[in-house]
């Protein structure tokens, strides 16, 4: 061995060692992974996902995966010609549309998924949240108030859902076997219809109710950033809060925090809102000091 490659060994090795205090915090906790944006959509960053989340198992992590499909479900509509709309960041989804979703998140997409993991070695499950109950829904309800009037009206977004329940059986029977849970966001209702279910809210209720010791979703943004766009990297629930109030905190952030203080309040020891675009971002977060992302805890 020569000298430049006795440097990239032991640059290899010191890597290794560093990552044994964070190896050793997390063996044998869940975590809890929501999956898409530009993270799923890159072939290079698909496969780096895959294999990061096989290293995780092979540690002695669970991870169980959420993941969204919204670009997908868009391509398929547009084959189809069938228009869809969307309010505060909801798609509008008719009895038609609802079969295209669930035949694209919980078919090509999951599928597509849990593939990533499996080629990296792992052993990985594409199941819907209909499979085994695990996701009993209601229909999501939202008021819309008219700026000039200030009368509220309810918005119907047809069968797009939020959990009611999670029924953490089929999750458990599949990491006791060994396997990795990937899980399209669609669930069922009690008169047995489908729902479309945002993939972070499906995340963060299937994390608060496994009592996941952490909640990673990924995003196309670094983090929660204050007024200057720099990274806050650690906020707890009441910073949050007046963050919020004090405009900061804005836009389509504001589901996502609110996503990650419910699954905290539910028991989750932290949630992470991080870049997914960044190489090798989940393994950066869990095993290296301070991780890259915002961090939500109690």
């Amino acid at each position: 061995m020569n000298t430049e490659e006795l440097k990239s060994a032991a640059a290899q090795a010191h890597i290794v060692a560093s990552a044994l205090p964070f190896l050793r915090r997390y063996a044998g906790a869940t975590i809890v992974v929501k999956y898409g944006g530009h993270a799923m959509g890159e072939d290079v960053l698909a496969g780096e996902f895959g294999r990061d989340i096989a290293l995780l198992k092979q540690v002695g992590i669970n991870p169980v995966i959420v993941h969204g499909g919204g670009p997908q479900i868009n391509a398929m509509l547009d084959r189809l010609a069938i228009k869809s709309s969307f309010i505060d960041g909801l798609r509008v989804t008719d009895a038609a549309m609802v079969e295209v979703v669930e035949m694209v998140l919980a078919g090509s997409v999951n599928k597509q998924v849990a593939g990533l993991i499996n080629r990296a070695g792992a052993l990985a499950v594409g199941i819907s949240g209909k499979d085994g109950g695990l996701i009993r829904a209601r229909k999501l309800h939202r008021t819309k108030k008219d700026p000039d009037s200030h009368i509220e009206s309810v918005l119907d977004l047809g069968f797009v859902g939020e959990p009611a329940f999670i029924d953490t059986r089929v999750i458990h029977a599949l990491t006791g076997a060994g396997l990795i849970p990937v899980i399209a966001p669609v669930g069922t209702g009690e008169n047995g219809e489908t729902y479309n279910i945002n993939a972070d809210t499906a995340a963060g209720a299937i994390a608060g109710a496994l009592n996941a010791n952490r909640l990673l979703m990924l995003t196309d943004v670094p983090g929660v950033l204050d007024k200057n766009k720099k990274l806050m990297p650690d906020l707890s629930l009441a910073q949050i809060q007046a963050l919020i109030a004090d405009g900061t905190i804005s836009g389509g952030m504001i589901p996502k925090v609110e996503t990650c203080m419910e699954a905290v309040t539910l028991g989750v020891k932290g949630a992470t809102i991080l870049d997914g675009r960044v190489p090798h971002a989940l393994l950066l977060e869990l095993f290296t000091d301070g991780g890259i992302g915002t961090m939500i805890h109690k």
